[in-house]
């Protein structure tokens, strides 16, 4: 039974029944031989592979949001090709939490052929945004 905004053709993550397709939900994910708290958390400390002294300051945060502002305040040193490197980043971030936890693909088969949609009104590449016409990257890669 479809809860919230979902309906029979539509799936909205950010929270509710399917919120295990969040990034920001607590599952622990291991990315590139490391262990990170959150997906989240994997895709922030990805910004700085070049710079490892933050990366691993960024991987300490004390929650997935914590790590996210901390990236933007450091964001004078994200990595030079991440505009193009970001999404098959996320890609393995997400492949790597689906293989690692049953739950999210149980959750993930649930959907079935709905289209998956980041409810996220703040956010317009990731997300919906708030005019509700954004890219919806996360939910067309998951």
């Amino acid at each position: 039974m479809p809860q919230g905004l979902d309906t029979d053709k539509q799936v909205f993550f950010y929270e509710q029944e399917f919120y295990c397709l969040s990034n920001f939900s607590s599952f622990r994910v291991v990315y590139g031989s490391v262990d990170y708290y959150t997906a989240e958390s994997a895709y922030q400390c990805a910004k700085f592979s070049h710079k490892p002294i933050l990366q691993a300051k960024v991987r300490r945060a004390r929650s997935s949001h914590d790590a996210l502002l901390l990236a933007r305040q450091h964001a004078s040193n994200v990595r030079e090709d991440w505009a193009d490197v970001r999404v098959p980043v996320m890609l393995d971030i997400l492949r790597a939490k689906t293989e690692q936890h049953e739950y999210v693909r149980r959750k993930l088969l649930e959907t079935r052929e709905r289209e998956l949609i980041e409810n996220s009104w703040r956010d317009d590449f990731w997300g919906w945004g708030p005019n509700r016409d954004g890219r919806n990257t996360l939910g067309k890669l998951w």
